[in-house]
């Protein structure tokens, strides 16, 4: 097939979409949350900002560690797994390729050919085939942490800027509705974004964030004029 007629699956870019839109989307609701409910309560303009800033650097630092964390426990387990399929190959070839054969079978092959692609893949690259087929790790959707964390903190922090930025410009007795309806707006269009991205339903996406947006700055909101 040409390279450029080369079919272009949306699973290559699960790892990364899904940091981005998390990220993003923490950035704007967390911090528009934080900044209404200091708004809420009567704070001061330089306290809202300073809420924000704090909220903007503390979540991203918070993803980043969090993402790396979480991402580097998958990659352990990957390797371990890999290690000890690689014991496995080399101490019995003969018991993993009848166990590489059986998946196939149960994936419709019929005996004779599942035994001839398990021994054609094993010649080729042995650990490969078994990670691919028996354990599910692939290039496209194994963990990588670093980049997962510097990802997920980027986009928090692009995320967080938008309500920090409104809320910078917008006078004191209209912040309020101006952050909630511009991050409510922003969150619409990024997960109809991420559902376009996906290729699932746009304005499902879009609805979806936009109302769980909304219930959390509502009773951040909320919380926020009971201390008044």
């Amino acid at each position: 097939m040409p390279k450029d007629q080369i079919e272009r699956h949306r699973t290559n870019r699960v790892g990364w979409l899904r940091a981005v839109v998390l990220g993003a989307n923490d950035g704007v609701l967390s911090t528009a949350s934080l900044v209404l409910g200091v708004a809420a309560a009567h704070g001061s303009h330089k306290s809202v900002l300073v809420a924000g800033v704090a909220g903007l650097v503390a979540g991203a630092m918070s993803m980043a560690a969090g993402e790396y964390v979480s991402v580097h426990s998958q990659e352990d387990t990957e390797k371990a797994d890999l290690r000890l399929e690689r014991r496995e190959i080399r101490a019995d070839p003969k018991g993993e390729h009848q166990e590489l054969a059986a998946i196939y079978v149960g994936r419709g092959l019929d005996l004779a050919l599942a035994r001839q692609v398990a021994q054609q893949l094993m010649a080729h690259n042995a650990l490969q085939a078994h990670a691919r087929d028996e354990l599910g790790i692939t290039e496209a959707l194994r963990a990588r942490p670093i980049q997962a964390a510097l990802t997920s903190a980027l986009s928090f922090a692009v995320g967080a800027g938008l309500p920090l930025l409104i809320s910078s410009l917008a006078p004191q007795s209209v912040l309020i509705p101006f952050v909630a309806g511009i991050s409510l707006i922003f969150l619409a269009l990024l997960g109809g974004v991420a559902a376009r991205a996906g290729g699932a339903a746009v304005v499902k996406g879009a609805f979806r964030v936009m109302f769980w947006g909304a219930l959390a700055m509502g009773i951040t909101a909320s919380v926020g004029m009971l201390f008044r």
